[in-house]
């Protein structure tokens, strides 16, 4: 079992950053990719984020575990390996190797994950990491989020597999939910549900039904997930959005 400080070891190579050409610090937004791993949308959404005068970092949680693709689409999206829990041991890392960053603003940090990133990230936000072994890594509790601001949850998973859905946060930042109304993994109203549940420790959350399916944003179509351009951009729109409301960040 890792450390948060090797684990951030094996993640950082592999690691994208993306973001104004200098050494300021910044406000980050950290991007978690779905079970298929790395896909075109990413890109998309970090330079958004560096419009905004933001660094983004996409985040590549199977390069570092050597797991191609396709092992990843039979074994990830199956439910087989590396649950939304032990995902979240990727997010906690992240978080404290970016945090010790002098290009990164600690106190402004945002988190970003679709599907299965976003399981990771909920999971990362209820958990009791005083448990010893918490998310998959030995002091979970060495980590603050303190800095964590805002979340920005695409179809987040939240489907039977997801046991802590309904665990209350103990961490609340602000948080756009994004719910695909055509979703295959899950319905409007299990989503809303859970959304209801982080509204009650005081997060504020914004609900956005978007009228396509699960990964509609991903330039691809495997039905019955179906890639919408229109409804992308309007994603896109929202998370740059979230971004501005989050921080005043600083002209690029």
């Amino acid at each position: 079992m890792d450390t948060l400080d090797d684990r951030w070891a094996r993640l950082s190579p592999y690691a994208t950053w993306v973001g104004p050409d200098d050494d300021r610090p910044r406000p980050a937004a950290l991007l978690f990719h779905g079970c298929g791993g790395l896909r075109g949308h990413l890109p998309k959404y970090a330079q958004a984020a560096r419009t905004k005068g933001w660094r983004a970092l996409i985040v590549d949680s199977y390069a570092p575990r050597g797991w191609s693709r396709q092992f990843a689409m039979a074994t990830v999206c199956t439910g087989l390996l590396l649950r939304g829990w032990e995902r979240a041991g990727d997010i906690l890392a992240t978080i404290r190797g970016v945090s010790q960053r002098p290009d990164v603003d600690p106190s402004t940090l945002l988190l970003a994950g679709w599907s299965h990133g976003g399981w990771g990230i909920m999971e990362a936000m209820s958990a009791d990491r005083d448990r010893i072994g918490a998310l998959g890594v030995t002091d979970a509790e060495n980590v603050s989020l303190e800095g964590v601001k805002a979340t920005y949850l695409a179809y987040p998973y939240v489907g039977f597999a997801a046991l802590n859905r309904m665990r209350p946060w103990r961490h609340c930042p602000r948080t756009l939910a994004v719910v695909a109304a055509r979703d295959h993994l899950t319905t409007v109203r299990n989503a809303e549900r859970i959304h209801d549940m982080v509204r009650n420790c005081g997060a504020d959350v914004e609900t956005w039904v978007a009228d396509g399916t699960h990964s509609f944003d991903e330039p691809m179509t495997a039905p019955p997930m179906r890639y919408d351009p229109a409804l992308g951009d309007e994603a896109i729109r929202r998370f740059s959005a979230l971004l501005e409301d989050t921080a005043v960040a600083p002209a690029v």
